[in-house]
């Protein structure tokens, strides 16, 4: 599944506002420059939680961050005018129109325009070669939260029927071709357990269906997992212990069966989301006690472990 999405030039992750979406987006990146892809995250929110991680300031032109890795910050206007220096001749006239009354009040009034143009930033980066960085590129989108993103991926079909057969409606026919383009652009959902993101991951993989943009995975987060089961719980509270220390037993039997209960529903969780989508469903460890830079690369060190096994043969495999 891993090997499959990375041969994509054109990665969109979604997910629900606290899943630890931008730290698997991330964690995803790490994984792709391990074959050697120069790989860029433009990451949609403007808060810039990536940019503040890997500890540089938040910029629309691309930051190095690590060995084959790159961090922008997508923004729609910066988007618009970086297309508009494209195809308005003259630096003179360029200023012009950026200084406008009627420029300004038209980035204003037409933020449907802004959500077209960081779509096409992500086409003409993904369609463009340069020769001072040779070997494949992977473009990754920490995307906005769901109901953002539904909106953003729906732009381009909005803008085909509103804008019709001018400069700007072709622009929208050749992004909308790109997103539903499987050989070179994938969609990947992540979600959590909690009652909220699996809805919420359900209903927007439906919606993306709806729009042939059906996601290639859904990456379960922050997957619990427990050592002990009940058994061990029952034969921990009838340990025979002194009366002094019965209450801590107790107490921590209470503990364990919280946990227990914790696991048990995330594993139903997680078959409601096979059910659900139908499509493959990759487990995520949760990790406790470390954040940032860290938690990225020990997530990505164990995508890596997960993408060598789908490469081993399964005869092979089982030797």
């Amino acid at each position: 599944m891993l090997n499959e999405i990375l041969a994509r030039r054109v990665l969109i992750v979604l997910g629900k506002g606290g899943v630890g979406k931008s730290t698997v987006s991330a964690a995803l990146a790490k994984l792709a420059t391990l074959s050697d892809a120069r790989t860029l995250i433009m990451e949609c929110d403007a808060r810039a939680p990536l940019a503040a991680t890997f500890g540089v300031e938040p910029s629309f032109v691309p930051t190095q961050v690590a060995h084959n890795l790159d961090l922008m910050t997508l923004d729609g206007r910066a988007a618009l005018e970086e297309y508009l220096r494209l195809v308005v001749p003259g630096r003179v006239l360029l200023k012009a129109v950026f200084s406008s009354r009627l420029y300004q009040f038209f980035v204003q009034a037409a933020p449907g325009l802004r959500e077209l143009m960081m779509l096409g930033k992500i086409f003409y980066d993904a369609a463009k070669t340069d020769a001072k960085l040779p070997g494949r590129r992977i473009i990754i989108v920490d995307a906005p939260a769901s109901g953002q993103a539904m909106s953003l991926l729906k732009m381009p079909t909005a803008a085909v029927s509103t804008f019709g057969d001018s400069v700007v409606g072709k622009e929208a026919r050749n992004i909308s071709r790109m997103l539903r383009d499987r050989r070179n652009c994938a969609i990947v959902q992540v979600t959590t357990a909690d009652s909220l993101s699996i809805s919420e991951t359900i209903e927007t993989h439906a919606q993306l269906s709806k729009l042939h943009l059906a996601p290639a995975a859904v990456l379960f987060n922050r997957m619990p997992s427990s050592e002990f089961g009940a058994d061990d719980i029952t034969a921990l509270t009838n340990r025979g212990a002194p009366r002094s220390h019965k209450k801590d037993l107790d107490h921590l039997a209470e503990l364990a069966k919280s946990e227990l209960t914790r696991v048990v529903e995330a594993r139903k969780a997680l078959a409601k989301i096979r059910t659900e989508t139908g499509g493959p469903v990759l487990e995520i460890p949760e990790h406790s006690g470390i954040s940032g830079i860290k938690l990225i690369d020990r997530l990505a060190a164990e995508l890596a472990h997960y993408r060598e096994n789908e490469s081993v043969p399964r005869a092979a495999h089982r030797h």
